[in-house]
């Protein structure tokens, strides 16, 4: 009669150190490839979102539509919209990274609209009196107050990214989601475990990350707390 198998990979548990020490160069790859893709996703949705949402704020007709358009943006099903933009972008990198923009657009144009019409009528008053002119008083007045509300939009934004890189697993393309896929499929217990804590941990450092960015820009929100 024999025994139960000797190593925690035989007995396909859900934690397994010896996982981690055979398959690290796997791991290692999976979070750069996720870190590379929520980064890039979010940078390219934050250079679009935000002459989106200077342009709703400065033309008060252009936010109905702008922010119509990126809501059914954000309606539409990962997987749908996935096959939606496949024959442009192909089984690619890109097509994840231009799903994941178009779902980014509805957090950040609305939070960064909605810190740009928290600024203070009589603060821009002010600054024109003192000779600021539109771009000006937009650098240096109206997005730096705009900043606690845009860098809100940007950590969700973040968040969420991290989240729905593995869904571009159905393309080849989900950083860890790859490995959470492949695990379901074969049952890898510790294969699907590990990949999810990593997605729970690289969401969580930056979300942290941005609000240590958010409170080093934005010093007078805590005088103002305190």
């Amino acid at each position: 009669m024999t025994g139960p198998p000797d190593d925690c990979l035989a007995r396909n548990e859900w934690i397994c150190g010896d996982y981690l020490n055979t398959r690290r160069q796997i791991l290692v790859d999976a979070v750069v490839q996720h870190l590379q893709l929520t980064s890039v996703s979010v940078l390219i949705a934050l250079a679009v979102a935000l002459p989106l949402a200077v342009l709703a704020r400065r033309f008060g007709w252009a936010a109905g539509p702008v922010l119509a358009l990126t809501t059914v943006l954000y309606t539409i099903p990962s997987l749908a919209m996935f096959s939606l933009l496949l024959p442009v972008y192909g089984l690619s990198a890109p097509l994840v990274v231009a799903g994941l923009v178009l779902y980014s657009l509805t957090l950040l144009v609305r939070n960064i609209l909605a810190g740009l019409r928290a600024v203070p009528e009589e603060t821009r008053q002010a600054a024109r009196g003192l000779g600021y002119g539109p771009i000006r008083l937009l650098l240096t007045v109206e997005l730096p107050l705009a900043l606690p509300a845009a860098m809100a939009g940007l950590r969700i934004a973040m968040v969420s990214a991290v989240s729905l890189v593995t869904v571009g697993a159905i393309v080849g393309f989900g950083g860890l989601g790859n490995l959470i896929y492949s695990g379901m499929n074969t049952y890898f217990k510790a294969q699907v475990l590990t990949a999810s804590a990593l997605c729970v941990v690289i969401a969580v450092a930056a979300d942290l990350l941005l609000l240590g960015v958010q409170r080093a820009l934005t010093p007078w929100t805590r005088a103002v707390r305190a």
